[in-house]
């Protein structure tokens, strides 16, 4: 796993982990990489100093915490799949009951949303095996 800080076209920062630099090349070059503060999916790697690791259960202590991460927001938000853009607009704009949600969006969905004022978090989703 590597761990690159990455720059949107609107200069947000932000962090990002990978596989390798192969796996961020190719997901890049896809577009598949959105900001997570605007959805803007034109994004490159920032300068940043080298990280070394404080020990080699970096990458354990990683996937448990988003495994951790994953049972928190599933345990306490509505799951509400690929309508997650329409439902977080009818909460924000009062049409619907405000309460935490999750689902599914593309990054140009996100993007919208943030345009929108729509305060949403995009969260690194690693599957239940992994």
């Amino acid at each position: 796993m590597i761990l690159f800080e990455l720059a949107c076209a609107n200069e947000h920062h932000f962090e990002a982990w990978f596989r390798d630099g192969a796996t961020y090349d190719s997901q890049a070059a896809a577009g598949e990489i959105a900001c997570p503060l605007c959805g803007n999916a034109r994004v490159a790697k920032a300068p940043m100093a080298p990280r070394l690791a404080k020990h080699h259960g970096a990458a354990a202590e990683l996937r448990h915490a988003l495994g951790d991460l994953r049972r928190r927001v599933e345990e306490s938000c509505a799951y509400v799949g690929k309508r997650f853009p329409e439902e977080a607009r009818r909460i924000h704009y009062g049409e619907a009951e405000a309460r935490p949600i999750y689902g599914e969006a593309s990054p140009e969905d996100a993007r919208e949303l943030a345009e929108e004022g729509v305060d949403v978090r995009r969260i690194p989703w690693a599957p239940e095996e992994n």
